[in-house]
């Protein structure tokens, strides 16, 4: 079987996979503690990359070059930026893009210089797995989560299934940022500082990735109010039941 990498960008949502992997050993590359193990059966690595774009093409080339995994599952937190996309909702990147990336005028705005893309599209039977997986957990983890951060109710909590999640080396925490980027991206759900660095570097191994992120916040005034505490009792709650459903074959 092909292993698998998961890979976390904040010490809260991975402390809470950890304890999911079977057989665990660990490994340290430049810095970096790789765990490996099984997760339902499934060989599995799991990684904190840190915050950043930097900080996670470089777990992701490590991952690919010296643990030699053959897909990467990236997890976490993200803002919300559809209009329809709400706190505790889902989404499974479609495609990915830095929206900081700017080298005008040699190169349109948000293009990769030499690569001819902005955008870089996940894995299609990937991605739709795990959205699979989402739509099935969303009730069950529903219920194990706080009241504070509870979704109206369980039916209106969903899954965006395959759509543009932006990423950039800032924290998007004020209504101007966010309105910006809906008025220049109006097809993005969702907000993150990692997916696309990602996405880079899968395409450039050319190894099949996806990301699936949890809406934290708005990305507006209030992103920042009780972050770290949605992290632990929500986000990480979601993740594990989604990875364990999706592992074990839980969904079709």
């Amino acid at each position: 079987m092909s292993r698998i990498a998961i890979v976390s960008a904040m010490h809260q949502e991975l402390r809470a996979l950890l304890p999911a992997l079977d057989r665990h050993q660990s490994a340290t590359v430049a810095g970096r503690t790789f765990h490996i193990g099984t997760m339902e059966g499934q060989p599995v690595v799991m990684a904190l990359s840190g915050i950043g774009k930097v900080a996670a093409a470089t777990t992701a080339t490590l991952l690919l070059q010296e643990i030699d995994v053959q897909r990467i599952v990236f997890t976490g937190a993200a803002g919300g930026l559809g209009t329809g996309v709400r706190v505790g909702d889902v989404v499974v990147a479609r495609e990915l893009l830095q929206h900081d990336m700017d080298a005008s005028p040699l190169f349109p705005r948000y293009e990769v210089p030499l690569t001819g893309r902005s955008r870089f599209p996940t894995d299609p039977d990937l991605s739709d797995a795990l959205a699979s997986a989402a739509l099935h957990c969303l009730q069950r983890a529903a219920e194990r989560i706080g009241e504070a951060h509870r979704p109206t109710s369980a039916s209106t909590a969903r899954c965006c299934t395959r759509a543009l999640v932006v990423s950039g080396d800032r924290f998007v925490a004020t209504a101007a940022e966010s309105n910006a980027l809906r008025g220049a991206l109006p097809d993005a759900l969702a907000v993150e500082m990692e997916g696309a660095a990602l996405a880079q570097v899968c395409a450039d191994f050319g190894r099949p990735f996806a990301v699936i992120r949890t809406i934290s916040d708005r990305a507006d005034d209030s992103a920042h109010v009780d972050f770290n505490r949605f992290i632990a009792e929500v986000a990480s709650v979601y993740t594990r039941e989604i990875l364990s459903t999706w592992m074990s074959g839980a969904v079709e």
